[in-house]
Protein backbone atom coordinates (compact mmCIF):
# COMPACT_ATOMS: atom_id res chain seq x y z
CA UNK A 1 0.00 0.00 0.00
CA UNK A 2 2.95 2.23 0.84
CA UNK A 3 4.68 1.66 -2.90
CA UNK A 4 0.81 2.84 -4.32
CA UNK A 5 1.17 5.74 -2.38
CA UNK A 6 4.36 6.77 -3.39
CA UNK A 7 3.03 6.35 -6.82
CA UNK A 8 0.43 8.49 -6.39
CA UNK A 9 1.94 11.18 -4.76
CA UNK A 10 5.10 10.84 -7.41
CA UNK A 11 2.24 11.41 -10.22
CA UNK A 12 0.96 14.17 -8.48
CA UNK A 13 4.07 16.21 -7.90
CA UNK A 14 4.66 15.60 -11.69
CA UNK A 15 1.33 17.31 -12.19
CA UNK A 16 1.89 20.32 -10.01
CA UNK A 17 5.21 21.16 -11.55
CA UNK A 18 3.15 21.03 -14.87
CA UNK A 19 0.74 23.37 -13.75
CA UNK A 20 3.66 25.48 -12.67
CA UNK A 21 5.34 25.46 -16.29
CA UNK A 22 1.70 25.79 -17.45
CA UNK A 23 1.36 29.29 -15.25
CA UNK A 24 4.74 30.65 -16.50
CA UNK A 25 3.34 29.50 -20.64
CA UNK A 26 0.65 31.50 -20.40
CA UNK A 27 2.33 34.31 -19.07
CA UNK A 28 4.67 34.61 -21.96
CA UNK A 29 4.28 36.91 -24.90
CA UNK A 30 5.30 34.69 -27.36
CA UNK A 31 2.41 32.18 -26.57
CA UNK A 32 -0.37 34.49 -25.67
CA UNK A 33 0.32 35.76 -29.32
CA UNK A 34 -0.46 32.16 -30.75
CA UNK A 35 -4.26 31.99 -30.14
CA UNK A 36 -3.96 27.73 -31.06
CA UNK A 37 -1.38 27.16 -28.55
CA UNK A 38 -2.38 29.30 -25.52
CA UNK A 39 -5.93 27.77 -26.07
CA UNK A 40 -4.26 24.67 -25.67
CA UNK A 41 -2.45 25.04 -22.65
CA UNK A 42 -5.58 27.04 -21.19
CA UNK A 43 -7.18 23.45 -21.48
CA UNK A 44 -4.79 21.65 -20.03
CA UNK A 45 -4.50 24.09 -17.41
CA UNK A 46 -7.80 24.29 -16.49
CA UNK A 47 -8.17 20.56 -16.20
CA UNK A 48 -5.11 20.31 -13.78
CA UNK A 49 -6.26 22.48 -11.53
CA UNK A 50 -8.93 21.05 -9.37
CA UNK A 51 -6.13 17.88 -9.50
CA UNK A 52 -3.37 20.18 -8.22
CA UNK A 53 -6.09 21.99 -5.96
CA UNK A 54 -6.75 18.74 -4.23
CA UNK A 55 -2.84 17.76 -4.14
CA UNK A 56 -2.24 20.83 -2.03
CA UNK A 57 -4.89 20.43 0.44
CA UNK A 58 -4.28 16.68 0.93
CA UNK A 59 -0.85 17.23 1.75
CA UNK A 60 -2.04 20.50 4.33
CA UNK A 61 -3.99 17.76 5.73
CA UNK A 62 -1.09 15.77 6.27
CA UNK A 63 0.86 18.24 7.59
CA UNK A 64 -1.82 19.02 10.25
CA UNK A 65 -2.47 15.95 10.78
CA UNK A 66 1.16 14.84 11.94
CA UNK A 67 1.16 18.17 14.16
CA UNK A 68 -1.80 17.16 15.88
CA UNK A 69 -0.55 13.78 16.44
CA UNK A 70 2.55 15.25 17.88
CA UNK A 71 0.45 17.16 20.69
CA UNK A 72 -0.98 14.11 21.45
CA UNK A 73 1.77 11.67 21.84
CA UNK A 74 4.01 14.85 23.59
CA UNK A 75 2.23 17.07 25.19
CA UNK A 76 1.42 17.48 29.12
CA UNK A 77 -1.12 19.90 28.33
CA UNK A 78 -4.30 17.57 29.22
CA UNK A 79 -6.57 20.30 27.50
CA UNK A 80 -4.55 20.84 24.58
CA UNK A 81 -4.27 17.05 24.13
CA UNK A 82 -8.00 16.63 24.47
CA UNK A 83 -8.45 18.86 21.61
CA UNK A 84 -5.65 17.25 19.38
CA UNK A 85 -7.09 14.10 19.92
CA UNK A 86 -10.94 15.78 18.47
CA UNK A 87 -8.69 16.92 15.40
CA UNK A 88 -7.30 14.08 14.97
CA UNK A 89 -10.39 11.58 13.68
CA UNK A 90 -11.49 14.90 11.66
CA UNK A 91 -8.27 15.03 10.05
CA UNK A 92 -7.59 11.33 9.18
CA UNK A 93 -11.06 11.58 7.67
CA UNK A 94 -10.25 14.76 5.71
CA UNK A 95 -6.97 13.16 4.61
CA UNK A 96 -8.60 9.84 3.41
CA UNK A 97 -11.21 12.16 1.39
CA UNK A 98 -8.96 13.94 -0.03
CA UNK A 99 -6.98 10.97 -1.67
CA UNK A 100 -9.48 9.49 -3.12
CA UNK A 101 -10.50 12.62 -5.04
CA UNK A 102 -6.95 13.20 -6.37
CA UNK A 103 -7.39 9.25 -7.45
CA UNK A 104 -10.29 9.63 -9.22
CA UNK A 105 -8.63 13.46 -10.78
CA UNK A 106 -5.70 11.13 -12.50
CA UNK A 107 -7.70 8.86 -14.14
CA UNK A 108 -7.44 9.12 -18.01
CA UNK A 109 -10.16 11.05 -18.95
CA UNK A 110 -12.04 10.01 -22.08
CA UNK A 111 -11.54 13.01 -24.75
CA UNK A 112 -14.89 12.87 -26.14
CA UNK A 113 -16.82 13.07 -23.07
CA UNK A 114 -17.35 17.01 -23.49
CA UNK A 115 -18.49 15.97 -27.34
CA UNK A 116 -22.22 16.79 -28.50
CA UNK A 117 -23.96 13.29 -29.33
CA UNK A 118 -25.54 12.04 -32.29
CA UNK A 119 -27.91 9.69 -30.29
CA UNK A 120 -29.79 6.41 -33.13
CA UNK A 121 -32.74 5.02 -32.12
CA UNK A 122 -34.02 1.68 -33.74
CA UNK A 123 -36.83 -0.69 -33.46
CA UNK A 124 -35.67 -4.12 -33.10
CA UNK A 125 -37.40 -7.34 -32.16
CA UNK A 126 -40.98 -7.42 -31.61
CA UNK A 127 -42.96 -5.56 -34.35
CA UNK A 128 -45.28 -2.42 -33.35
CA UNK A 129 -44.53 -3.03 -30.09
CA UNK A 130 -40.76 -2.20 -30.55
CA UNK A 131 -41.64 0.74 -32.52
CA UNK A 132 -43.67 1.98 -29.87
CA UNK A 133 -40.72 1.74 -27.61
CA UNK A 134 -38.68 3.10 -29.72
CA UNK A 135 -40.76 6.31 -29.42
CA UNK A 136 -41.01 5.90 -25.74
CA UNK A 137 -37.32 6.18 -25.46
CA UNK A 138 -36.52 8.94 -27.50
CA UNK A 139 -39.18 11.28 -25.08
CA UNK A 140 -37.17 9.93 -22.31
CA UNK A 141 -33.63 10.88 -23.46
CA UNK A 142 -35.66 14.35 -24.44
CA UNK A 143 -37.27 14.97 -21.44
CA UNK A 144 -33.70 13.82 -19.73
CA UNK A 145 -31.90 16.42 -22.14
CA UNK A 146 -34.57 19.00 -21.10
CA UNK A 147 -33.41 18.85 -17.42
CA UNK A 148 -29.85 19.03 -17.99
CA UNK A 149 -30.51 21.88 -20.31
CA UNK A 150 -29.23 19.85 -23.71
CA UNK A 151 -30.29 21.23 -27.16
CA UNK A 152 -32.36 18.43 -29.04
CA UNK A 153 -32.12 18.28 -32.52
CA UNK A 154 -33.99 15.79 -35.39
CA UNK A 155 -32.24 14.95 -38.08
CA UNK A 156 -34.29 11.60 -39.51
CA UNK A 157 -37.49 10.42 -38.65
CA UNK A 158 -38.49 7.34 -39.76
CA UNK A 159 -42.50 6.73 -38.89
CA UNK A 160 -44.18 3.82 -37.37
CA UNK A 161 -47.93 3.33 -38.84
CA UNK A 162 -48.82 2.57 -35.08
CA UNK A 163 -47.15 5.42 -33.40
CA UNK A 164 -43.44 5.43 -32.25
CA UNK A 165 -40.59 5.40 -34.56
CA UNK A 166 -39.16 2.21 -37.00
CA UNK A 167 -35.84 4.71 -36.60
CA UNK A 168 -34.86 8.22 -35.03
CA UNK A 169 -31.34 9.99 -35.25
CA UNK A 170 -31.23 13.15 -33.33
CA UNK A 171 -28.29 15.59 -32.33
CA UNK A 172 -28.14 16.47 -28.37
CA UNK A 173 -25.94 19.86 -27.90
CA UNK A 174 -24.92 20.22 -24.27
CA UNK A 175 -21.80 20.42 -21.88
CA UNK A 176 -20.80 16.86 -20.76
CA UNK A 177 -23.39 15.42 -22.64
CA UNK A 178 -21.67 12.00 -24.09
CA UNK A 179 -20.01 11.76 -20.21
CA UNK A 180 -23.81 11.24 -19.33
CA UNK A 181 -25.28 9.08 -22.45
CA UNK A 182 -22.48 6.87 -23.27
CA UNK A 183 -23.71 4.27 -20.48
CA UNK A 184 -26.98 4.54 -22.84
CA UNK A 185 -25.50 2.15 -25.94
CA UNK A 186 -26.97 -0.99 -26.34
CA UNK A 187 -29.88 -2.89 -26.73
CA UNK A 188 -33.03 -1.90 -24.13
CA UNK A 189 -35.57 -4.55 -23.78
CA UNK A 190 -38.94 -3.84 -22.60
CA UNK A 191 -41.87 -6.42 -20.81
CA UNK A 192 -45.53 -5.31 -21.18
CA UNK A 193 -49.07 -5.34 -22.66
CA UNK A 194 -49.02 -4.01 -25.44
CA UNK A 195 -51.98 -1.27 -26.22
CA UNK A 196 -52.75 -3.41 -28.91
CA UNK A 197 -53.14 -6.65 -27.40
CA UNK A 198 -56.46 -8.00 -26.60
CA UNK A 199 -55.62 -10.81 -24.36
CA UNK A 200 -53.52 -9.11 -21.90
CA UNK A 201 -50.44 -10.96 -22.79
CA UNK A 202 -47.03 -9.44 -22.08
CA UNK A 203 -45.02 -9.03 -25.26
CA UNK A 204 -41.33 -9.00 -25.17
CA UNK A 205 -39.59 -6.64 -27.62
CA UNK A 206 -36.54 -4.63 -27.93
CA UNK A 207 -34.65 -1.29 -29.39
CA UNK A 208 -31.17 -0.39 -30.40
CA UNK A 209 -29.48 2.80 -28.94
CA UNK A 210 -26.34 3.98 -30.21
CA UNK A 211 -24.62 6.99 -28.73
CA UNK A 212 -21.72 8.34 -30.80
CA UNK A 213 -19.82 11.58 -30.25
CA UNK A 214 -20.10 14.34 -32.45
CA UNK A 215 -16.94 14.75 -34.57
CA UNK A 216 -15.39 17.58 -35.44
CA UNK A 217 -14.14 19.26 -39.20
CA UNK A 218 -10.48 19.05 -37.09
CA UNK A 219 -11.08 15.43 -36.00
CA UNK A 220 -11.02 13.98 -39.26
CA UNK A 221 -11.17 14.86 -43.36
CA UNK A 222 -13.68 13.84 -45.65
CA UNK A 223 -12.75 13.96 -49.10
CA UNK A 224 -15.33 15.37 -51.68
CA UNK A 225 -14.70 12.66 -54.22
CA UNK A 226 -15.71 10.07 -51.67
CA UNK A 227 -19.14 11.40 -51.19
CA UNK A 228 -22.31 11.20 -53.22
CA UNK A 229 -25.04 13.61 -52.58
CA UNK A 230 -28.48 12.72 -54.06
CA UNK A 231 -31.63 14.92 -52.95
CA UNK A 232 -34.83 14.09 -53.18
CA UNK A 233 -38.06 15.73 -52.23
CA UNK A 234 -39.40 14.87 -48.73
CA UNK A 235 -42.05 12.49 -48.06
CA UNK A 236 -44.55 12.94 -45.10
CA UNK A 237 -48.06 12.19 -43.86
CA UNK A 238 -49.65 15.22 -46.18
CA UNK A 239 -50.07 18.86 -45.61
CA UNK A 240 -47.98 21.41 -44.89
CA UNK A 241 -45.10 19.55 -43.54
CA UNK A 242 -44.86 17.89 -47.46
CA UNK A 243 -42.03 19.47 -49.12
CA UNK A 244 -42.57 20.63 -52.49
CA UNK A 245 -38.92 20.96 -53.75
CA UNK A 246 -36.08 18.55 -53.41
CA UNK A 247 -35.06 19.78 -50.34
CA UNK A 248 -34.03 16.56 -48.94
CA UNK A 249 -30.62 14.70 -48.49
CA UNK A 250 -28.73 11.54 -49.15
CA UNK A 251 -25.12 11.04 -48.38
CA UNK A 252 -23.43 8.29 -49.46
CA UNK A 253 -19.59 7.60 -48.04
CA UNK A 254 -18.44 5.48 -51.10
CA UNK A 255 -15.39 3.83 -49.35
CA UNK A 256 -17.14 2.39 -46.12
CA UNK A 257 -20.60 2.54 -47.44
CA UNK A 258 -22.75 4.66 -45.14
CA UNK A 259 -25.36 5.77 -46.34
CA UNK A 260 -27.03 8.84 -44.55
CA UNK A 261 -30.16 10.74 -45.04
CA UNK A 262 -32.08 13.84 -43.98
CA UNK A 263 -34.92 15.80 -44.97
CA UNK A 264 -36.33 17.21 -41.29
CA UNK A 265 -35.15 20.64 -42.66
CA UNK A 266 -36.55 22.95 -45.80
CA UNK A 267 -33.32 24.15 -46.50
CA UNK A 268 -31.74 21.62 -49.00
CA UNK A 269 -27.77 23.11 -47.37
CA UNK A 270 -29.15 22.64 -43.76
CA UNK A 271 -30.59 18.65 -44.50
CA UNK A 272 -26.82 18.46 -46.29
CA UNK A 273 -25.01 19.79 -43.02
CA UNK A 274 -26.99 17.44 -40.42
CA UNK A 275 -26.37 14.68 -43.13
CA UNK A 276 -22.14 15.57 -43.04
CA UNK A 277 -21.99 15.86 -39.18
CA UNK A 278 -23.86 12.33 -38.98
CA UNK A 279 -21.76 10.44 -40.95
CA UNK A 280 -18.77 12.12 -39.62
CA UNK A 281 -19.75 11.29 -36.22
CA UNK A 282 -19.99 7.33 -38.06
CA UNK A 283 -16.76 7.54 -39.46
CA UNK A 284 -15.07 9.32 -36.19
CA UNK A 285 -16.43 6.43 -34.59
CA UNK A 286 -15.28 3.77 -36.35
CA UNK A 287 -11.88 5.36 -36.67
CA UNK A 288 -11.44 5.33 -32.86
CA UNK A 289 -12.53 1.64 -32.72
CA UNK A 290 -9.76 0.80 -35.44
CA UNK A 291 -7.06 2.72 -33.39
CA UNK A 292 -7.84 1.19 -30.06
CA UNK A 293 -8.69 -3.15 -30.24
CA UNK A 294 -9.55 -3.28 -27.02
CA UNK A 295 -12.35 -0.29 -27.46
CA UNK A 296 -15.91 -1.27 -26.10
CA UNK A 297 -18.23 1.19 -27.58
CA UNK A 298 -17.41 0.99 -31.46
CA UNK A 299 -21.11 1.00 -33.00
CA UNK A 300 -21.57 -2.28 -33.50
CA UNK A 301 -21.29 -3.68 -29.99
CA UNK A 302 -23.21 -0.52 -28.66
CA UNK A 303 -25.97 -1.84 -31.16
CA UNK A 304 -25.70 -5.71 -31.49
CA UNK A 305 -28.19 -7.28 -33.75
CA UNK A 306 -31.24 -6.36 -31.52
CA UNK A 307 -31.61 -9.92 -29.81
CA UNK A 308 -33.34 -10.13 -26.69
CA UNK A 309 -30.42 -12.03 -25.09
CA UNK A 310 -28.24 -9.11 -26.04
CA UNK A 311 -30.24 -6.30 -23.72
CA UNK A 312 -27.66 -4.47 -21.22
CA UNK A 313 -31.30 -2.77 -19.52
CA UNK A 314 -34.82 -4.31 -19.35
CA UNK A 315 -37.91 -2.06 -18.73
CA UNK A 316 -40.75 -4.63 -16.86
CA UNK A 317 -44.02 -2.33 -16.63
CA UNK A 318 -46.23 -4.96 -15.00
CA UNK A 319 -43.36 -4.80 -12.28
CA UNK A 320 -42.83 -1.59 -12.41
CA UNK A 321 -39.12 -1.94 -12.35
CA UNK A 322 -35.68 -0.97 -14.41
CA UNK A 323 -32.97 -3.39 -14.12
CA UNK A 324 -29.45 -2.57 -15.44
CA UNK A 325 -28.05 -5.98 -16.41
CA UNK A 326 -24.53 -4.51 -16.52
CA UNK A 327 -24.44 -3.89 -12.48
CA UNK A 328 -27.26 -5.52 -11.43
CA UNK A 329 -29.15 -2.77 -10.70
CA UNK A 330 -33.22 -2.71 -9.83
CA UNK A 331 -35.24 0.52 -9.35
CA UNK A 332 -38.71 0.31 -8.94
CA UNK A 333 -39.51 3.40 -10.55
CA UNK A 334 -40.08 2.89 -13.92
CA UNK A 335 -42.04 5.92 -14.64
CA UNK A 336 -39.89 8.48 -12.92
CA UNK A 337 -37.07 7.04 -15.15
CA UNK A 338 -39.52 7.01 -18.60
CA UNK A 339 -39.77 10.53 -17.95
CA UNK A 340 -36.71 11.45 -17.87
CA UNK A 341 -35.32 10.84 -13.77
CA UNK A 342 -32.28 8.85 -15.92
CA UNK A 343 -29.74 10.58 -13.32
CA UNK A 344 -31.34 7.15 -10.82
CA UNK A 345 -29.55 5.14 -13.64
CA UNK A 346 -26.59 6.62 -14.72
CA UNK A 347 -24.99 7.99 -11.69
CA UNK A 348 -24.92 4.26 -10.29
CA UNK A 349 -23.70 3.14 -13.87
CA UNK A 350 -20.83 6.08 -13.49
CA UNK A 351 -20.11 5.49 -10.26
CA UNK A 352 -19.36 1.58 -11.07
CA UNK A 353 -16.88 2.03 -14.25
CA UNK A 354 -15.16 4.33 -12.71
CA UNK A 355 -14.32 1.90 -9.35
CA UNK A 356 -13.20 -0.37 -12.02
CA UNK A 357 -10.88 2.16 -13.51
CA UNK A 358 -9.68 2.86 -9.94
CA UNK A 359 -8.67 -0.74 -9.52
CA UNK A 360 -5.39 0.52 -11.91
CA UNK A 361 -4.62 3.15 -10.09
CA UNK A 362 -4.68 2.81 -6.02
Amino acid sequence: MEDNNNNIVEKLTQVENRFEELNNLLADPSVVGDRDRFRELSKEHFELGPVVDSFREWRKAIAELAESKEILENSSDEELRELAAMEVGGLKERVETLYGQMIVALLPKDPNDEKNVILEIRAGTGGDEAAIFAGDLFNMYSRYAEAKRWKVGIISISDSNVGGYKEVIAEIQGQGAFSRLKYERGVHRVQRVPATETQGRIHTSTVTVAVLPEAEEVDLEILDKDLRIDVFRSSGPGGQSVNTTDSAVRVTHMPSGIVVSCQDEKSQHKNKAKALGVLRARLFDMKQAELDSERRDDRRSQIGGGERSEKIRTYNFPQGRVTDHRIGLTIYQIDEVMKGALDMVVDPLQAHFRAEALKGEA
